[in-house]
């Protein structure tokens, strides 16, 4: 009969939270969102570029500064002639300059001394691209000054370009190829997921409890259903929102991402703009881009996806129904949201130390601290994720969930306890001593 009762109550609150407005607003709106953030970057990489023709004069004092000057289609660099700093800055209106940079004579060290000036605020771009010629110029000067034959020729000898490519062996000894920077994303995508949803849907229990207590409604379903039925009845149909939400969002997110990167033309636009311009080895880079490519789908492809995908799922629900309990009891110890502040504070704050283990997981993914904290159930949601694109032993994954399935049931107990006293407790703000007191009752 008690399970009928949850049962009932988890399909309540299912059918409340997806008929809402803000339900369907968030689960259209944030995959283009998330379809944003991929597809932007890449339209921004693809069509960036300042105002084109900008001049630029160049005041050249030391005599060796000009010539590796190079312009392109947005600066252009000019030799300002028999003109010194001070005249081109008198000149700026009718000399029509973007900026004018003065660079002094050489001194005893042989270094210069560099100023700029310009009408509007100069960008990076341009500021790194001036001190980079300029340090390039003096350094090959430099060089030329101890006259050491063939200096070119041995310059462009020593130059030289590794490329390392990373192996892991299997238990049978066959050779995977693999990439750290796919196992750092995977897990940084992951264990954010889970602190995001794990927070929001773990509120959403919290705001339900409040809402429901506040209305009095709570009053009228205690009636017929045991507390701890009601409360484990919130948490899981929240969660089956969550689910819901969150494969729709997989859906629409993959969806979105595929038609926008085909109508948009990223890979048409890419070649375009590299063929356009005369500096950019078009060959090269093509042939370089296809050998890092199919490296790329290799170590891709040596990605175990379905266990990183069913612990994905398995630390998710695991991680929200710890918190969701927690979240469900501060919930019903007070009378409003604004009296949350103090009692939500411990239970956020494991989260965010996850979070910081997590980029400490990366570096270290087999340290002391990285494994204990994909053991504590408080922080292994999210330290965990980091740790599994790397290869986890299976003992210590399944004593990473046993540990949190045994925290959960602990903290579901004591949450169902709090949340008997305090969901018919009305006008007084409980402090951690009474809710202590809740505890013992």
């Amino acid at each position: 009969m008690g399970k009928s009762k949850i049962s009932v109550i988890i399909a309540r609150e299912f059918a409340i939270r997806v008929k809402k407005k803000s339900f369907i607003l968030t689960t259209l709106l944030t995959p283009l969102l998330f379809a944003a953030l991929m597809v932007v970057p890449s339209l921004i990489a693809v069509y960036s570029g300042g105002e084109e023709g900008l001049e630029i004069a160049v005041a050249d004092r030391s005599g060796i500064v000009m010539p590796y000057m190079q312009s392109d289609e947005e600066f252009i660099f000019t030799p300002a002639g028999d003109m010194d700093i001070e005249q081109l800055k008198g000149g700026f209106d009718t000399l029509g300059y973007f900026a004018v940079v003065g660079i002094s004579e050489l001194d005893s060290s042989k270094n210069v001394s560099v100023v700029t000036y310009s009408k509007k605020q100069m960008n990076m771009d341009l500021k790194n691209r001036i001190s980079r010629n300029v340090e390039e110029a003096l350094e090959d000067y430099k060089l030329k000054g101890y006259e050491i034959p063939q200096l070119e020729e041995i310059m462009a000898d020593i130059e030289s370009d590794v490329r390392l490519q990373t192996y892991t062996l299997d238990e049978k000894g066959e050779e995977k190829v693999s990439r750290v920077e796919i196992f750092m994303a995977i897990g940084y995508i992951a264990s954010f997921l889970i602190y995001m949803f794990i927070f929001m849907f773990g509120s959403m229990v919290m705001r339900s409890v409040i809402e429901e207590k506040t209305t009095r409604i709570i009053e009228v379903i205690v009636s017929s259903v045991k507390p701890f039925q009601i409360m484990m009845g919130k948490i899981l149909g929240v969660a089956s929102v969550a689910l819901t939400q969150f494969f729709i969002w997989i859906v629409f997110t993959l969806l979105i991402v595929t038609v926008a990167g085909s109508a948009l033309g990223l890979d048409d636009a890419a070649q375009t703009m590299a063929a356009a311009s005369p500096e950019i080895p078009v060959e090269e880079i093509t042939a370089a881009v296809q050998s890092e490519g199919d490296g790329f789908l290799q170590a891709l492809k040596g990605v175990n996806y379905i266990q990183i995908i069913a612990c994905f799922v398995v630390y998710f629900v695991l991680g929200y129904l710890l918190y969701s309990s927690m979240f469900a009891a501060v919930g019903a110890a007070v009378d409003n949201e604004a009296d949350t502040q103090q009692l939500i504070f411990p239970i956020t704050m494991p989260l965010i130390i996850g979070l910081f283990l997590m980029l400490h997981t990366f570096q270290y993914p087999d340290s002391a601290l990285s494994f204990w904290g994909s053991v504590i159930p408080f922080t292994s949601p999210m330290v965990m994720m980091a740790r599994i694109a790397y290869g986890v032993p299976a003992w210590e994954l399944a004593l990473s969930i046993g540990v949190l399935v045994l925290t959960f049931v602990g903290m579901a107990y004591l949450s169902g306890k709090i949340y008997r006293v305090g969901i018919l407790m009305y006008g007084k703000k409980p402090g951690w001593k009474e809710i202590y007191k809740w505890l013992k009752y």
